[in-house]
């Protein structure tokens, strides 16, 4: 299992949170997604077959841009 910090800029409230989880909780292995608007960060875990790449791809497909 990995976890990751991920800073969001473009996160604006709860809203883009959950349009987040839904989203990369599609992807297979991903397990958990949380995040803070006020921060503008999510904290993602997962395992295989998941991958960061995959993530962050996933992120920017649905323009929330990961930067770190």
């Amino acid at each position: 299992m990995q976890t990751k910090n991920l800073s969001i800029p473009n996160i604006s409230c709860g809203h883009c949170v959950m349009t987040i989880q839904r989203e990369l909780g599609e992807i297979d292995g991903v397990s958990k997604v949380e995040g803070d608007p006020a921060a503008k960060e999510i904290t993602v875990e997962w395992e295989e077959p998941a991958t960061l790449e995959k993530i962050k791809s996933t992120l920017k497909e649905i323009n929330y841009p990961a930067t770190d």
